[in-house]
């Protein structure tokens, strides 16, 4: 079995381009494949590779002190996702734009544990008696794959649409506890930080994303899958693939 990880840390890099070809080499000694993006606000990986490629991957990289507390997800398939491997230098991990969404000058936003949701989400609000909104981050794509029932969602195509696309919307939403999401946590982290330094003091981020509540709970309340970036291109609420066919399979 091939696993997939998932991995994202917000944390001052001065050393991007070193850091970069290091991670890099350190990957390919592993046998791993996947992306691996570094920027000077922290580092977003996604790799897949033998159980002790990975292992030996963030082992290395959790004894480095900055990301000694970087969260890992963990997935398995039969099949190799990624074709190749590559290591990128970015301004941002995630593209998004925005002076009032940087997690290293601001405090990071609130967040609601996937428990804590799935049970706002069964009584029909949160702990205060306040509604609550769902807010998809993503695009259009991965939308319809699937998403939170009931969730707000955007006609956008990229992330850096989202300020706009939310616009006409934000007066609906005053009186609600608003919970941003995306596939694994990075986007909806920057969503909500700026969101609430844009004057939307009711925003949380669902801490985790969709892959770390279907890890934590399941599938309750979601419905469809959550489209990856890969060649599974989605997985259910069991982690389990859309796609899953082994290479020796493929090649016979």
């Amino acid at each position: 079995m091939i696993v997939n990880t998932a991995a994202y840390h917000f944390v001052s890099i001065a050393d991007a381009e070193a850091l970069s070809a290091q991670l890099l080499e350190r990957a390919r000694a592993g046998a791993l494949r996947g992306t691996i993006l570094v920027s000077a606000e922290g580092l977003n990986l996604f790799l897949a590779g033998s159980g002790e490629g990975i292992d030996s991957f963030y082992r290395q990289l959790h004894a480095d002190p900055r990301f000694s507390a970087m969260r890992v997800k963990y997935s398995h398939s039969r099949m190799q996702p990624f074709a190749r491997l590559k290591a990128k230098v970015k301004q941002e991990i995630i593209r998004f734009g925005r002076e009032d969404a940087q997690p290293l000058e601001h405090a990071r936003a609130p967040a609601v544990d996937p428990r804590t949701l799935q049970r706002w989400l069964r009584q029909g609000h949160d702990d205060a008696g306040k509604p609550v909104v769902m807010l998809d981050t993503r695009n259009e794509q991965e939308i319809a794959h699937g998403t939170f029932a009931g969730a707000l969602t955007l006609p956008i195509v990229k992330f850096t649409d989202l300020p706009e696309a939310l616009a006409p919307h934000r007066s609906a939403l005053a009186d609600a506890t608003v919970v941003s999401f995306c596939t694994g946590g990075i986007r909806c982290e920057k969503a909500a930080l700026w969101m609430r330094n844009d004057g939307m003091a009711n925003v949380l981020q669902l801490d985790g994303g969709i892959l770390g509540y279907f890890e934590a709970v399941g599938g309750e309340g979601y419905d469809g899958r959550c489209f990856v970036f890969d060649e599974r291109v989605a997985l259910d609420a069991q982690l389990q693939p859309l796609v899953d066919r082994d290479e020796a399979t493929c090649a016979a």
